[in-house]
């Protein structure tokens, strides 16, 4: 029974951290709008966790650990990615490829994500305690 309450807190968890990633590279790339030649930084977790969640794809089975993972990904260790955006679609001759308005609404977008998540997990950790409480 308790072991059920636990099952989603690594992946609310790992959302708290690729959302707390994502707050510091925006606040990175605006703290850089002015460099010249300044590439924006991202995060990337929501893709991976759609495909973790898959239910169309299969997960291989791993015999050692230099094996090469197949199919989908364990949702216990999905993987948060950081990486620039190297994209052409600079805006402005020195090559900085930031724009003030979207990773405004983007910081917007990750507090909200941020705040529902918490609210989930301290949902999560209220739902355990009232269950352990209830089995005093």
């Amino acid at each position: 029974m308790i072991s059920k309450l636990f099952d989603n807190t690594a992946i609310l968890e790992k959302a708290v951290e690729a959302s707390w990633l994502r707050n510091e590279a925006i606040a990175n790339n605006l703290a850089n709008i002015d460099t010249p030649g300044y590439k924006r930084r991202t995060v990337e977790f929501e893709s991976f966790l759609a495909e973790a969640l898959d239910q169309k794809k299969i997960m291989g089975h791993r015999t050692h650990e230099k094996h090469m993972p197949i199919g989908k990904q364990d949702i216990n260790n999905i993987s948060i990615k950081q990486g620039q955006d190297h994209s052409e679609n600079e805006m402005r001759i020195d090559g900085n490829n930031v724009d003030i308005d979207a990773e405004t609404a983007l910081f917007l977008k990750n507090n909200i994500y941020y705040n529902a998540v918490i609210q989930q997990l301290s949902g999560r950790f209220s739902s355990i305690k009232t269950v352990l409480r209830e089995t005093k």
